[in-house]
């Protein structure tokens, strides 16, 4: 057991703590934000994330999960440090790192014996040897700290049982005691014989970049092979499900789509590309995936509007969806912000619904309508669209549905809905690479 401070509670930093607080070390969760400080200690959680709350609750019961915004004192008693603050996109493409240098900077200063300093946040190659440099300008590597690189692979919607059963844990680090002090926090991993990986601190920082990218490549890549099957008549569905059955492959991430979105794909693939371009490297198939997945976004547009008579002009258009996936309330870069621009540009009128994300998308688009369940959300609409795969969009009562529309036009971009009963309840409907009924 140890004692952990997680500096930064956003998505990578609270489900990190709660989960090494699962693990019997004792975490305290620190951050600069009274109110999500405030919200937490009472009990609140700030994020939506299936089985995080409960996990919480039982771990502050049990002395085992504190949170404080005394990131000073926090930092003292110590003996992990994990720096999980946010690396957003500069306005060149290349990660922010004001955020991270700021820690570093609190660090140095309340550096009180040897510790363990961890990155958790995805950073760009060579970050590592920065904030290691930083540090030895006042301490002694190998007395005073040592640096490791611990990369995170959660899946929001999931991240809870992402950390518990692991695929892998990365630990990127020179030094055999870092090394060590990292695999006695994850102790629990091996019962459970899950690989845990020592590389380079270098090797750790490319390995989150290259993984997310090539999910990320995958999915666009079966997205044009989806808009291909459109033209020639084929179906993407049996082509993806024929594609996993090799084990080279595999069926992960060859679901069509309105185009990735979230708080990493997106913004890993743009750093990725600047980080290659900074040093020279032409990275031909991550700016291929990076331009594809704006064209996707924007044919989903193009869809509806095609789909429906007489353009969008003074239609009202239910939109099904805001979060950029399922179980979660994250809407960043989600296709529904596209979607929605594109219908209010056209001089269209929204009705959105989601089971979650309402209020975060309420942030972007105050001026909409927002419903609290699905049929409110399209009584008397001309035509629907699903943008996000929630559960309850996959047993719809299209009957019901059927007889509240104004119109009878439906774009399924997540290809969730049963063709069959579309075509039998005379909708005229459009989806993502299948072969209509």
């Amino acid at each position: 057991m140890k004692n952990i401070t997680i500096i930064g509670t956003g998505y990578v930093g609270l489900v990190t703590g709660v989960g090494l607080s699962e693990f019997g070390n004792k975490v305290i969760c620190t951050d600069i934000n009274n109110d999500k400080i405030s919200k937490l200690n009472s009990g609140k959680v700030p994020i939506y994330e299936p089985g995080l709350e409960e996990i919480i609750i039982r771990n502050i019961q049990n002395d085992r999960l504190f949170f404080s915004l005394d990131i000073a004192a926090s930092i003292k008693k110590s003996e992990v440090i994990i720096i999980a603050v946010g690396t957003p996109q500069s306005d060149h493409g290349d990660a922010d790192m004001q955020y991270v240098d700021s820690v570093v900077n609190t660090i140095k200063e309340n550096l009180n014996n040897y510790k363990v300093i961890c990155t958790k946040s995805t950073v760009p190659i060579g970050s590592g040897k920065k904030i290691i440099k930083s540090l030895k300008s006042s301490y002694k590597e190998n007395s005073d700290f040592n640096y490791v690189s611990n990369p995170e692979f959660l899946r929001e919607g999931s991240a809870v049982k992402d950390f518990l059963w692991p695929d892998r844990v990365i630990i990127g680090t020179s030094s055999l005691n870092a090394y060590e002090t990292m695999c006695d926090i994850y102790r629990p991993l091996y019962i459970n014989k899950n690989p845990i990986k020592r590389t380079s601190v270098e090797t750790a920082e490319m390995i989150k970049y290259a993984s997310n990218s090539f999910l990320a490549l995958k999915i666009s890549y079966i997205n044009e092979i989806a808009n291909l099957c459109e033209q020639v008549d084929a179906d993407v569905h049996d082509v993806a499900v024929a594609m996993g059955k090799d084990g080279r492959i595999s069926d992960k991430f060859l679901h069509p789509g309105p185009g990735f979105g979230g708080s990493c794909f997106p913004k890993d693939l743009r750093s990725l590309s600047y980080i290659a371009k900074e040093n020279d490297v032409k990275m031909s198939t991550i700016n291929a995936a990076i331009e594809a997945n704006k064209k996707q976004k924007y044919l989903m547009c193009c869809k509806l509007e095609n789909l429906v008579s007489g353009g969008l002009k003074g239609k009202e258009i239910a939109v099904l969806g805001l979060a950029f996936k399922a179980n979660t309330d994250d809407i960043r870069d989600s296709s529904s912000i596209e979607m929605i621009s594109f219908i209010l540009s056209k001089s269209g009128k929204v009705n959105a619904y989601d089971p979650i994300a309402n209020d975060s998308m309420l942030k972007i688009f105050p001026n909409i309508a927002y419903f609290q369940n699905v049929y409110e959300a399209v009584n008397k609409v001309d035509a629907l669209v699903v943008m996000t795969e929630w559960n309850e969009f996959r047993s719809l009562d299209l009957r019901k549905i059927r007889s509240a529309m104004n119109g009878n036009f439906i774009l399924d971009t997540r290809n969730i809905l049963n063709m069959k009963e579309l075509s039998a309840l005379k909708f005229v409907y459009d989806n993502v690479g299948r072969q209509k009924i």
